[in-house]
């Protein structure tokens, strides 16, 4: 045990002060709407700094350092070279047509451009993933307190789900971005701290990359962006451009439901746009702040086995009393932050598709209020059950990157098909997704087969999302596509294009001014 009163003491202060500012915001959830959306009143740079701290969670604290230990700086390709370009991307392009749509939704606006099939399926795939990841966001919690305090990892599963479920059941969506600002702030500030007090403890950045490349020639790649495929690390470059740059981060920043609904709750399109225009440049500072730290521990402690451990050891080593407490509520503050943002998401989703849809058709708004309250508690319960999987893995940030590649690559194509082309069919989208997630899970069963590195998660990706495409765009030759008045809102060019919708726009801007 490392820690002391005053670093109880803060823990304590942020623990409590999250739970309160979250409880505040109660009394503005008085519908479904304000629980899952936040009534559309969300400023860009509250979204922003959510989005921001939604993405950059534990296991990001926990798992990206320990990546960067193990594999080293080419890991920060992940914001530099995945999330900057998407975020800006999806920001320009597919935000406001998602706001325009009124959606709460990806699924929803997959089953309006395609048809119900499409959007039960992949909701419940959705559902299925994001109970998964949720556990490995708990078992990373566990995983740190395990060595920073010796508690048992189910005890710290439990205890962080019951602070978290307290604030996000209550305050929904306004809760969870609110205390998002507040939790990204102190996650720049611990993070900095270990960051500016490694690197004098080593001597600086020169005297970093001195010692790390002094170890051995195991680790002359750890101060290269760009890897060839002869490296047999999870991160060559043709895995980083064609997988991460091209399929994963743009599905994630475009097709993720965790992620767009903080945008979806946006008071206007503008504000919507802006919201991920503005969390672009947040992201550039990460991969300092994260993946920096990992390549100092190599330096201070260049025989650990467990990447995952990396951090705390850092924390334990590195931090004076009442840092230790602000950096370990920076990582809580990551955690919290996420598992509020990715219960919140599934609340919705489960509501929305397939309990308004199956189970109880044109209820009171009241009753769909109670009902997300009640999901967000039980997935919240799912995800303590399932989070031992991450054992499974070499590491848990490859665990997380596993799973995105099974669902992402096709959601991907099927999004972007649909948005970008009238011609693509409901049969095209529906098959094109099935047969992106067959093809997911077959290379994933034959990879020691098909792929000569470890963990091939972004080669999933990649050609996961070709081979969807192929297949909806094949069926959608060969079926009927929509009639071009049920496409209009939903499909790029009959919105821009559209001289009625424009005018209409026009008016209810000139209306606002």
């Amino acid at each position: 045990m490392s820690l002391i009163g005053i670093d109880y003491f803060i823990i304590f202060l942020y623990l409590v002060g999250t739970v309160v500012i979250g409880l505040y915001y109660e009394k503005r959830v008085s519908s479904s709407s304000d629980f899952f959306l936040a009534g559309k009143m969300l400023p860009f740079w509250a979204i922003a700094f959510s989005i921001v701290g939604t993405d950059i969670g534990a296991v990001d604290f926990v798992g990206l350092t320990g990546q960067a230990y193990r594999f080293g700086i080419v890991v920060a390709n992940f914001d530099w070279i995945g999330s900057v370009p998407a975020m800006i991307f999806a920001g320009l392009i597919f935000i406001p047509y998602y706001w325009k749509a009124g959606v709460y939704t990806i699924p929803e606006y997959l089953g309006r451009r395609y048809n119900i099939y499409l959007r039960v399926i992949s909701a419940a795939l959705w559902l299925i993933f994001i109970t998964f990841t949720l556990g490995v966001m708990l078992w990373a919690t566990g995983v740190l307190l395990q060595e920073m305090l010796g508690w048992p990892i189910m005890l710290s599963i439990i205890l962080t789900v019951v602070v978290v479920g307290l604030y996000t059941i209550t305050g929904g969506l306004y809760a969870v971005v609110m205390t998002d600002v507040i939790q990204v702030v102190i996650m720049i500030i611990g993070s900095l701290a270990i960051l500016v007090l490694g690197l004098w403890q080593i001597g600086g950045l020169n005297e970093l990359v001195n010692q790390v490349t002094a170890l051995g020639p195991q680790y002359q790649n750890h101060f290269k962006l760009i890897l060839s495929p002869e490296t047999n690390t999870p991160y060559p470059w043709t895995g980083i451009l064609f997988g991460l740059a091209f399929v994963l981060a743009p599905a994630y920043f475009i097709g993720n439901q965790v992620i767009i609904q903080r945008s979806l709750g946006a008071k206007d399109e503008w504000n919507a746009k802006a919201s991920m225009v503005f969390g672009a440049f947040l992201k550039i500072l990460i991969p300092i702040l994260i993946v920096t730290p990992g390549l100092i521990a190599v330096a201070l402690f260049p025989n650990m086995k467990d990447g995952d451990a990396v951090y705390a050891r850092l924390i334990k080593e590195l931090l004076p009393p009442g840092l230790t407490g602000l950096v370990f509520s920076a990582f809580l503050a990551a955690l919290m932050s996420t598992v509020s943002a990715i219960v919140n998401s599934v609340a919705t989703v489960w509501t929305k598709d397939i309990y308004e849809l199956f189970v109880k058709k044109n209820a009171s708004d009241k009753h769909y209020l109670i009902v997300g309250r009640y999901v967000t508690g039980i997935i919240l319960i799912l995800a303590v059950i399932t989070s031992p999987l991450s054992k499974e893995f070499p590491g848990i940030y490859v665990y997380v990157q596993t799973i995105n590649s099974f669902l992402q690559g096709p959601i991907f194509a099927v999004l972007i098909l649909g948005i970008f082309s009238k011609r693509i069919t409901q049969w095209g989208g529906l098959i094109g997704l099935l047969a992106g997630i067959f093809f997911s899970a077959m290379m994933y069963i034959f990879k020691d087969s098909l792929f000569t590195i470890d963990e091939p998660f972004l080669y999933i990706s990649w050609w996961s999302f070709i081979g969807a495409a192929l297949v909806t765009i094949i069926v959608s030759i060969f079926t009927k596509p929509h009639a071009v008045e049920k496409l209009r809102g939903l499909v790029y060019g009959l919105v821009v294009k559209d001289p009625e919708l424009q005018e209409v726009l026009k008016k209810k801007i000139t209306q606002e001014v």
